[in-house]
């Protein structure tokens, strides 16, 4: 029996879009981030981008179990000597959601060139509003 290994120019991408309110923050992340490597898909190939496009709306009411919005922080290094930033996860859910979508995303996608093209098929909106209407994005239920 042979092995399917899918080429990067015969993959078929699909547009989805989850409704992020109310869904735990960790939860979203991972099945977002199983979406866009394309384990969903019969012909998932590891070393191969054969994902689908997502996009995230409501990100502003993404939930946080337990005391993780007070006790986890955001961590950054602004590159200069002493320059390692800290932000509680209240303020960075007040003032910047989707970077804290994105950046929970990010982390459970593949290091490296392959992942980093992955993440070019993600977009994060606050609202309910979003730019992509003309590619006709279906549902994708996120298990709560």
């Amino acid at each position: 029996m042979k092995t399917y290994m899918a080429k990067s120019q015969t993959v078929e991408r699909e547009w989805y879009i989850v409704d992020a309110e109310g869904v735990s923050l960790g939860r979203l992340a991972s099945q977002v981030a199983s979406v866009l490597r394309g384990k969903n898909k019969p012909t998932f190939t590891p070393n191969v981008d054969c994902g689908d496009f997502v996009i995230i709306v409501n990100c502003d009411k993404v939930v946080l179990t337990g005391k993780k919005l007070e006790q986890k922080f955001y961590t950054y290094h602004t590159g200069y000597i002493g320059g390692l930033k800290q932000i509680p996860y209240s303020r960075m859910m007040a003032e910047k959601s989707d970077l804290a979508v994105y950046e929970a995303v990010k982390g459970m996608l593949p290091k490296g060139r392959l992942g980093r093209q992955m993440l070019t098929k993600l977009r994060v909106y606050k609202g309910a509003e979003h730019n992509q209407q003309a590619q006709q994005p279906k549902t994708l239920n996120i298990e709560r």
